[in-house]
């Protein structure tokens, strides 16, 4: 390969990055497996639950923006790292939680350092790889998630028939510290930096130490992103699509325990079945849109998932279909969040990638807090997620027609 390497680092760079967004998922979807035990055993209602996980996005949102703009101008390796740190910290702190406030501000902590696993990952690996291989090198980094989430359903089970929900905190925080020290010492921020073009790229790569004439990084001003309309439809789009998907993964398992009666161990499967689901999406979906174009991509997936959440409000108390529309929504949510980065790649400057896609956080973030919180609120009203549920499905649906609206990027 380049420069005589059997490995071309793009790959180091991409199973590192792997692991990190394996740890972030794990908590962050592993939290609606491990939710049911919390109610039961501190007495609180869903919608303190969904409080709870609002806390972690209150503060996602308003920090991304930041980190995506610390990123592009210092690099991914230091923000990933410290951030990593401060999420591991914010986890472990979860398993001594004797309440919902004090699970709040766990959950707020975790939110901070979430901002560095997610626009930093993905702009760390596209700055890694060349423009026709993006769609690859993100379908095999989102098995991460995936991966994370289907172990989620087999794992914990066991930790609470063992132990207790607190020990699965416990060992999501100290995983991740430990990853957080293989960051350090392997993340490299650019391919150029050490004499090296990007993965599948055709161009001869430069010098290492070359003093040519290459011109220095461009700085695009963010309010030139935020006048672009392209930027504001997207963005939308990606609220409508993040609050159908995390209203309906948070209380899935809780659904089936509780409406179904199902008892915990059978439930959490569907924590598995997702996970799986996932992986087979990222593996197919996002590789097929390097070829099928992101935004065709995205509206066939955003339909699919519409589809799917009809098929789980119609599917009653039916075990089997409701398996069934939850593997096929589940392969399209795997695809979802980094193909929806992928499309800063697509119609932004490479040098504003981490910030548009930091920029748009507060989109997704905000979807995922108001259906979260209507759902909790709803379901602790009615004693039934039907509306819930139904929520998820509206919004999807206006994700499809958003995203139907993007104009083409400039040739």
């Amino acid at each position: 390969m380049d420069n005589g390497r059997v490995l071309h680092w793009a790959w180091i760079i991409l199973g590192i990055c792997f692991v990190n967004l394996f740890v972030n998922y794990t908590v962050r979807l592993g939290y609606g497996v491990i939710l049911p035990e919390m109610i039961r055993t501190l007495r609180f209602g869903r919608a303190d639950g969904a409080s709870i996980y609002n806390f972690l996005l209150f503060t996602y949102i308003i920090i991304a923006p930041i980190t995506g703009y610390v990123t592009d101008r210092l690099g991914a390796r230091p923000v990933i790292t410290a951030c990593l740190v401060i999420f591991g910290c914010g986890v472990f702190f979860m398993g001594t939680a004797d309440g919902p406030w004090a699970a709040r501000l766990f959950f707020a902590i975790a939110g901070i350092g979430a901002t560095g696993l997610w626009g930093p990952v993905i702009t760390l690996v596209q700055r890694w790889f060349a423009f026709h291989r993006r769609g690859l090198a993100l379908g095999i980094l989102s098995t991460g998630y995936g991966l994370g989430f289907a172990a989620t359903g087999i794992v914990f089970p066991w930790i609470f028939a063992h132990f207790n929900w607190r020990y699965a905190w416990f060992l999501l925080g100290a995983l991740a510290l430990l990853v957080a020290i293989v960051n350090w010492a392997f993340l490299r921020n650019d391919p150029q930096n050490i004499g090296l073009q990007p993965w599948g790229s055709n161009t001869t790569p430069p010098r290492h130490g070359s003093t040519g004439t290459q011109p220095g990084p461009v700085k695009v001003p963010l309010v030139a992103i935020l006048k672009n309309s392209r930027f504001w439809v997207i963005g939308l789009s990606y609220l409508a699509v993040a609050g159908s998907l995390y209203g309906i993964t948070t209380f899935m398992v809780d659904y089936a325990k509780y409406q179904l009666e199902i008892p915990i161990e059978k439930a959490s499967l569907l924590a598995t079945i997702h996970g799986i689901g996932q992986i087979v999406g990222v593996l197919s979906v996002l590789p097929f849109s390097d070829y099928l174009g992101r935004k065709k991509t995205i509206i066939i997936s955003n339909s699919v998932i519409t589809a799917a959440l009809v098929g789980i409000l119609l599917a009653g108390d039916t075990w089997m279909m409701l398996c069934v529309f939850i593997g096929c929504l589940a392969i399209f949510y795997g695809a979802t969040f980094p193909i929806y980065g992928a499309l800063a790649g697509d119609y932004f400057p490479r040098e504003a990638m981490a910030t548009v896609i930091g920029a748009w956080t507060p989109f997704y973030g905000g979807g995922a807090i108001l259906t979260l919180q209507i759902s909790g609120f709803r379901i602790d009203k009615t004693g039934n997620y039907d509306q819930a549920f139904l929520l998820c499905t509206i919004m999807a649906g206006l994700a499809v027609l958003l995203i139907t609206r993007v104009k083409k990027a400039d040739a």
